[in-house]
């Protein structure tokens, strides 16, 4: 039995030395994922990023800025602050990091050493730049010059950092991105979804997000606000329809391809097309639409409609929003309250305009009110932004989103801008056009009302809100940053205050 076992033994042993040198020969081989490549190619990876960068919006901020509501209190959270829904705060900053934050940290690593991808590693900078000023603007302090070196450094509690030290190196990366753009070099080309590689068109981007990050300051830093604010406009600002950022889709296909906000708009509450069975029980809110109605805006029939006997009615007189009191019983005359119009808002091949010429003359009017720019007055730039915006809704709905010529220029001539008021009365009138303006960009208009008071929106104090009726000034961080990073979260929350969405960011004063 001995001689057998030491037999067995042996042999058992052979065939394991044999097994393990078969299985080190093919190792790789066999380990190795024939639909995936281990080499980086910047293109694609970019292309995601911008994907994911237009994608990562808090919709609910439509409710917030008084454009939507809901009678659901889960839906409703954005015009409601339901206490029992503040978790929805915590998407953006979730969606990110692993997404486009992360993406981007892999198309600068894998181009920004060699030279010929110089307008690769530029342009990757500025929309690193524009999805990071999104983000800091939701939360404040942010993790930002740690950010996705998990897998390159093994940094997986990344430090906060101040939002003002952030906003000045987003600045400095905007300039340094924008100077060192060369047209005569190889582009991103076909896999940049917004702009085709144009350098030209890039660098405008750049600077108007110089722009709108240096008013952005004024409060906080008036003096550094209005020295990125005139170095933006001698850069040169979006200011032609042609060089609007946008981002676009397509209406079949994967839904990574389709316009995000109509898709969610589309799935979560007005796929039946029929006014009356919302799954989410959502409409436009009464403020948004009264406003229009009352002011003769020609956008009313281009953004809204009303189902009248099964039918979509963009008739202005039937257009009415539905009040943002509601509890969760749905109203009786429910139907008869506008919503998104399929052929513009809803539209799911329609693009995602990012940065328009609207808010850069909106921006340039204030600017020219405060005495930082010369080159128009306050009166002219904000002209020129009300027809830019009433425009660009043919560059969203085509047919359906165009305004007549004569339309526009009535509207302008109806709406001046009040030069004899006062400083607080022009930023009124300039921050209620950019309110109506810049929709359905909630998020956009979020930063600007939290920094100018403007539109003068009163608070929804409903019962069981989370702010004791006082409007949201940010979102709050992830839970899973106080279990997972509680040594910076702690640092921040020291610096910054509590994790509240009554604290203010640093450019809100």
């Amino acid at each position: 039995m001995k001689n057998i076992l030491k037999y067995t033994g042996a042999v058992l042993g052979m065939i394991g030395m044999v097994s393990l040198q078969s299985c080190d020969k093919d190792f790789e081989e066999t380990n190795t994922n024939p639909d995936a490549t281990g080499r980086v190619i910047p293109q694609y990876v970019f292309t995601k990023a911008q994907y994911d960068g237009t994608s990562n919006m808090l919709n609910f901020l439509l409710g917030t800025m008084q454009y939507t509501t809901s009678y659901n209190d889960v839906a409703g959270f954005g015009s409601k602050y339901n206490a029992a829904q503040i978790s929805q705060t915590y998407a953006a900053f979730n969606n990110a990091y692993p997404n486009e934050i992360n993406e981007l940290g892999i198309v600068i690593k894998a181009v920004k050493d060699d030279e010929s991808k110089i307008n690769l590693y530029a342009e990757a900078r500025i929309w690193r730049v524009y999805c990071f000023s999104r983000l800091t603007d939701l939360y404040g302090d942010i993790p930002y010059s740690q950010a996705g070196l998990g897998y390159d450094s093994s940094v997986y509690k990344p430090a906060y950092d101040p939002q003002q030290a952030i906003y000045a190196n987003m600045l400095a990366e905007l300039e340094a991105a924008a100077q060192s753009l060369d047209p005569a070099k190889p582009t991103f080309g076909a896999a940049d979804l917004i702009y085709g590689g144009a350098t030209d068109k890039w660098k405008k981007f750049a600077y108007s997000l110089m722009l709108r990050l240096g008013m952005r300051m004024t409060k906080a830093d008036a003096n550094a606000a209005r020295t990125w604010v005139t170095k933006a406009i001698a850069g040169g600002v979006i200011t032609a329809d042609a060089d609007i950022a946008k981002m676009s889709y397509l209406s079949a296909g994967q839904d990574i391809n389709k316009n995000p906000l109509a898709l969610n708009l589309w799935n979560s509450d007005y796929i039946a097309q029929n006014g009356n069975t919302n799954t989410e029980g959502g409409k436009y809110q009464d403020v948004f639409i009264t406003y229009l109605k009352n002011t003769n805006d020609p956008r009313l029939p281009v953004i809204s409609v009303v189902w009248n006997n099964g039918v979509p009615d963009t008739s202005v007189a039937l257009q009415k929003g539905m009040p943002a009191t509601l509890t969760n019983a749905k109203p009786a005359n429910f139907v008869s309250f506008s919503e998104p119009n399929p052929k513009t808002i809803l539209l799911l091949n329609s693009p995602r305009l990012v940065f328009t010429a609207a808010e850069s003359y909106f921006l340039m009017a204030e600017a020219a009110l405060r005495g930082w720019y010369n080159g128009a007055t306050a009166s002219a730039l904000y002209q020129n932004g009300i027809q830019a915006a009433l425009r660009q809704w043919a560059i969203i709905g085509g047919s359906a989103g165009t305004i007549p010529a004569a339309a526009i220029n009535n509207y302008v001539a109806a709406n001046p801008l009040n030069t004899a008021g006062t400083f607080d009365d022009q930023m009124k009138q300039i921050y209620t056009q950019f309110w109506v303006s810049i929709f359905p960009d909630a998020q956009e208009v979020f930063a600007s009302f939290r920094r100018t008071g403007y539109p003068a929106l009163a608070p929804n104090n409903y019962a069981g809100n989370a702010t004791g009726g006082k409007f949201f000034r940010r979102m709050l961080y992830p839970l899973t940053e106080q279990t997972l990073n509680t040594e910076s979260y702690a640092e921040a929350i020291s610096r910054q205050g509590e994790n509240d969405l009554l604290t203010r960011v640093w450019w809100d004063k």
